[in-house]
């Protein structure tokens, strides 16, 4: 997988290349069979298969107040789609300028002149160019013009609802992560740098935790979790808490999760949570055993959830 950062790194036009522009947050199914798509095309034309997305999104620059929390990273994105065999990721830039490019140059000096593109395959509701001037019809009419096919790839439906980032985050931040994994294809993950905590979870309750320091926007509404927790190359079941510790005075919003089996120091470690499945509201409780009997019962309910569940 090459992955270009700026189009001034092209030396030349790729190869036959068949190409999907967007900006794939979440790397869902809708996205996974848009890939699958220009892997098929790519393969048919002995062409190159090629993303084009985009960082920050463009939202964050247009309407930074209505701009949603993005469910991926932009590292974990690309990841993502690396793994989805996509030959060449553009993820260019998004200012200012950018933004100004109307739809119709778009498609000539960028499309066309710089990538050469030969088949473009987008979604249904595809939009592009300043003042998302640039539509479907647009792209067909040029495309006819100067020689580039297009595909337009319907919804997709998982389980009567349609896939869209939208719909994901709903779930996501409702705790409904059973229902977001389905349309994503897997679960929802938030990662980070273990920092030092309280040390109250091994101190004075017998539930050692490690406190994720985290920058992902989508986290899901506070509660206690069924985790799967990676680091170091190695996964551990867990229960993970997500919130403010209601039990404790300082109410200070924290996510952190008892590893079971692990035992050592993981701060400044970076670790995955894969979010499995909510098993409670937080809520305070009148002592301190009354907690750790709660964190038990969770242990356990975590423990027969997770006993049938593959990393």
């Amino acid at each position: 997988m090459q992955l270009i950062r700026s189009l001034d790194e092209l030396e030349k036009p790729l190869s036959n290349p068949v190409l999907t522009i967007g900006n794939f947050d979440g790397v869902h199914r809708g996205h996974l069979a848009i890939f699958n798509k220009v892997k098929e095309r790519a393969g048919a034309i002995g062409g190159q298969s090629a993303v084009m997305t985009f960082d920050p999104h463009p939202m964050k620059l247009l309407r930074p107040d209505e701009a949603p929390p993005m469910i991926t990273e932009v590292p974990r994105k690309l990841e993502l789609i690396g793994e989805a065999g996509i030959d060449v990721i553009f993820c260019l830039k998004f200012n200012e300028n950018f933004a100004a490019i109307s739809a119709a140059d778009f498609i000539k000096d960028i499309l066309v002149r710089r990538i050469g593109v030969r088949e473009i395959v987008v979604g249904y509701d595809y939009v592009f160019g300043n003042k998302r001037q640039g539509d479907i019809e647009l792209l067909r009419k040029m495309g006819s013009e100067t020689g580039f096919l297009v595909h337009v790839m319907p919804p997709i439906s998982m389980d009567g609802t349609t896939v869209s980032s939208t719909a994901v985050r709903r779930l996501v931040k409702d705790g409904s992560l059973r229902e977001a994994a389905v349309l994503l294809g897997r679960y929802h993950q938030i990662s980070g740098t273990v920092v030092r905590g309280m040390n109250r979870g091994g101190r004075l309750l017998g539930f050692p935790t490690a406190n994720l320091s985290t920058s992902d926007e989508l986290i899901p509404r506070s509660g206690v979790y069924a985790v799967k927790a990676q680091v170091d190359g190695r996964t551990f079941d867990g229960v993970a808490n997500i919130g403010c510790n209601p039990t404790f005075p300082e109410k200070k919003f924290s996510v952190e999760a008892h590893l079971f089996g692990f035992s050592g120091d993981l701060v400044g470690k970076n670790m995955a949570l894969i979010l499995i499945e909510r098993l409670r509201d937080e809520k305070t409780f009148e002592s301190l055993e009354a907690l750790a009997s709660q964190i038990k019962r969770d242990a356990d309910a975590a423990r027969k959830i997770l006993s049938s569940e593959t990393s």
